[in-house]
């Protein structure tokens, strides 16, 4: 009796997708975006959301890299609404399309602003929709596959979003402004299209990625004036010396006999 083992289809996923000629294309980009924002942060600890198998922390010199999030294969195995880090711990965490295919991004940025350092660094990566590809987007809404199954985050909604939190950019580039197309010989022919659009239509590239710095407002420690330390502080101030009043006189005088010695030296 022959047994028929049923093979169910895979889910498609984001990571899936990056294997794809569309994917790759994205992919070779992001790739250089995320090694000029990472290698100059320092610390002690740097975290990546996401995307396991794709190390977007390979230029940075953090002694403590890791990798959070749902998917097989992360270090850390947890929801980035809910990362099981302390706060202020992390000093580098990277978004890299993190935020457009969560039901709840403004979570996930509220728990990335509760576990960065003050003047920590955020690098996010996203779609852009007002682009090309944003266009494609809106075609094909309704489709389940990637990327046109997420919502598009516009980057002055993003920029809003981590004002709020108290997030100041400091770096950012819009890329990938070729028309999405599957196959790679027409992405190809149409490589010419980012030097064109990235000096006529810059903010109209495909995919971006911006690195925000965590501000705090300065504080100042005030202790209160302590009984003790008055005390102290008048037992050594100075005490005003009397002078006497043959010394005084003198002292008055002595501009207006220098005016009179003047007069006769004269």
């Amino acid at each position: 009796m022959a047994v028929i083992v049923l093979q169910t289809p895979e889910k498609p996923t984001l990571q899936a997708w990056f294997e794809t000629p569309r994917g790759a294309y994205v992919l070779e980009w992001l790739r250089a975006q995320f090694d000029n924002a990472v290698e100059d942060v320092f610390g002690f600890n740097a975290v990546q959301i996401s995307l396991p198998r794709l190390d977007f922390l390979r230029a940075n010199r953090i002694p403590f890299r890791t990798r959070a999030g749902t998917e097989q294969g992360c270090e850390v195995r947890a929801d980035p609404r809910f990362l099981p880090f302390a706060s202020q711990s992390v000093d580098l965490l990277l978004l890299p399309h993190v935020l457009e295919f969560s039901a709840q991004p403004h979570e996930i940025l509220r728990e990335a602003e509760r576990v960065l350092m003050p003047e920590g660094q955020i690098v996010i990566a996203g779609f852009n929709p007002v682009s090309l590809w944003g266009i494609k987007r809106a075609v094909s809404r309704r489709s389940a596959q990637y990327p046109w199954c997420g919502d598009f985050i516009g980057l002055l909604r993003l920029r809003d979003w981590l004002k709020l939190l108290g997030f100041e950019l400091n770096g950012g580039r819009f890329g990938c402004y070729a028309p999405p197309f599957g196959q790679a010989k027409w992405l190809q022919r149409f490589a010419f299209m980012e030097q064109a659009g990235d000096r006529w239509w810059p903010i109209a590239g495909g995919v971006y990625v911006v690195r925000a710095k965590k501000r705090m407002v300065g504080m100042r420690l005030v202790s209160p004036a302590w009984r003790n330390g008055r005390s102290r502080v008048r037992a050594l101030s100075p005490v005003a010396r009397r002078e006497p009043a043959r010394e005084a006189a003198a002292r008055r005088a002595t501009p207006l006999l220098r005016l009179i010695r003047g007069g006769r030296d004269g």
